[in-house]
C-alpha cells in the first residue's frame, strides 16, 4: 500500500541518466519517513489491544479467576515483545533517518554512511516475519543507498564499507534497545501478580 513503486518514465529516465545523489537521498529520506509513521501507528495498535487485555488481566485476578487471568497476561506479554521490536526498529531508523540527513546537507558520506547499512539490516531482519512488508520496504532502501555509495565511492576513487557492521553500528542499536525498554516502561504498566491456581480450582 505504502511501496514506492517508480514509474516506467522513470525507471527508463534513470537508466539514461541517474538521478543525482542529492535528489535520490531526498527520496529516500521520505521511504523511510513513510516506514517509521507505519511503525508509530502499529505500535499504537499494540498498545491499544494491550490495555484492553491488560484490564482483563486486572479483572480477572480480581475475580480470583486464575486460569483467565494466565491467559491474558500470556497475551500481553507477546504483545509487549511485538512492541519492543517495533519501538526498537523505530529508534533505530530516526538515527539513520538522521544520517542521511547529516549526508545529504554535508556531504560526509564516509562518517554518516559507515554504520547505516548494518543498522537497516538488523532492523530489516527484525521486522521480516512482524510486518513483512516495511522489511522489504527497507530492503529496497538498502539497495538505493548501497548504489548511492557505490556511485560515490567510484567518483571519489574511495572504498566504503556499507553493511558491514561496525562498532558505531552496534553502538547506535544497543541505544536504539535502551531506549525503546525506556519507553515500555513508561507506556505500560506492570502485570499484576497472579496467584498459584489451586488444586481443583476452575472456571465460574
Amino acid at each position: 500500500m505504502f511501496r514506492y513503486k517508480p514509474t516506467l518514465g522513470e525507471r527508463l529516465k534513470e537508466a539514461v541518466r541517474p538521478t543525482p545523489v542529492k535528489r535520490r537521498l531526498n527520496q529516500t529520506i521520505h521511504r523511510l519517513q513513510v516506514q517509521m509513521r507505519r511503525l508509530e501507528t502499529k505500535t499504537y495498535q499494540l498498545q491499544s489491544r494491550d490495555k484492553t487485555l491488560y484490564q482483563r488481566c486486572v479483572s480477572a485476578v480480581q475475580a480470583k479467576n486464575t486460569t483467565q487471568a494466565s491467559m491474558y497476561a500470556s497475551e500481553c506479554a507477546e504483545i509487549r515483545k511485538m512492541v519492543l521490536i517495533t519501538l526498537r526498529s523505530q529508534m533505530a531508523l530516526e538515527r539513520v533517518h538522521l544520517r542521511l540527513e547529516t549526508v545529504r546537507d554535508f556531504g560526509e558520506i564516509a562518517y554518516a554512511m559507515s554504520s547505516v547499512g548494518a543498522v537497516l539490516g538488523k532492523v530489516r531482519n527484525d521486522l521480516q516475519n512482524l510486518m513483512p512488508d516495511i522489511s522489504t520496504e527497507l530492503a529496497e532502501v538498502n539497495d538505493t543507498l548501497q548504489s548511492v555509495v557505490l556511485e560515490v565511492g567510484q567518483a571519489t576513487e574511495q572504498t566504503f564499507d556499507f553493511n558491514v557492521p561496525t562498532e558505531e553500528s552496534e553502538a547506535i542499536l544497543k541505544e536504539a534497545a535502551t531506549l525503546a525498554e525506556q519507553r515500555m516502561r513508561e507506556r505500560f504498566p506492570e502485570m499484576p501478580k497472579i496467584p498459584t491456581a489451586e488444586p481443583g480450582s476452575s472456571l465460574p
